[in-house]
């Protein structure tokens, strides 16, 4: 892995750390020792072929799959500092037959905040419409989430993540499949959170666009390749070695 200057004592403080991190499905190796610390702000791609890991070690860091190792934040144990995540996962794992309209996803973001068995009241309601706007979908807060297109329902999902208020939103794929419209949305609230000195850690399929849009990089195949900037982290040889061939140029 490439080196990166050591961060001074303070810059620790609420940083994302995942040391020897491992899962195994089945017996098989999914991911095998990964230690990273992230930055601690920006926007970081999680990049690597098919069968890498990248949705995996979201979920293991999220604890929603077993691992050994650890991950903290803050010097915190995941658990004691979950607050400060939020989670968009890959659209084709959701049942977009569920009756909810675009309105009640983005309110079940607050849950966290009202409970299961409270009503969420109209300050939060007009906050969930602010972000259905902040996506581009304040018209259609009452459209079924099943009956959106593709990019649609992404951005609704997106939403649901930013009214968790998390300082670090982990992201699964969140570009694949979606319409141009909707992509450029999504890649402008990337950079509104940047702005708002907020992580994002986002598993990214598309290669052509990692150093136009993101700062940092994970490069992984079922274990860390090489991570930082994207200047220094996403090389044509370090693609080479993650893909296992010659990428062209």
């Amino acid at each position: 892995m490439l080196a990166r200057t050591p961060p001074t004592p303070d810059s620790l403080a609420d940083r994302l750390m995942v040391e020897g991190l491992s899962v195994a499905y089945r017996g098989v190796p999914a991911l095998t020792d990964v230690t990273w610390m992230a930055p601690a702000t920006g926007l970081v791609a999680v990049v690597g072929p098919n069968g890498a890991g990248k949705s995996t070690l979201i979920k293991a860091i999220l604890g929603l799959v077993p691992s050994t190792g650890q991950v903290s934040i803050g010097g915190r144990a995941m658990d004691e500092a979950r607050n400060l995540t939020a989670y968009v996962p890959q659209r084709a794992s959701v049942d977009w037959d569920f009756p909810a309209t675009a309105l009640d996803v983005v309110l079940q973001g607050m849950v966290r905040e009202t409970g299961w068995f409270r009503t969420y009241g109209r300050i939060r309601r007009d906050r969930a419409l602010d972000l259905l706007d902040r996506v581009g979908l304040a018209d259609l807060a009452g459209r079924q989430i099943g009956a959106m297109s593709g990019g649609q329902q992404q951005r609704v999902f997106l939403a649901r993540g930013l009214a968790r208020d998390a300082r670090i939103l982990f992201l699964d794929e969140p570009l694949a499949g979606v319409d141009a419209a909707s992509e450029s949305i999504i890649l402008d609230v990337f950079d509104g959170l940047d702005r708002d000195g907020r992580l994002v850690v986002c598993v990214h399929h598309d290669l052509g666009t990692v150093a136009a849009r993101f700062r940092d990089v994970l490069v992984l195949n079922k274990t860390v390749v090489a991570a930082g900037p994207v200047t220094d982290a996403f090389t044509p040889q370090v693609l080479a070695r993650a893909y296992g061939v010659p990428l062209a140029a």
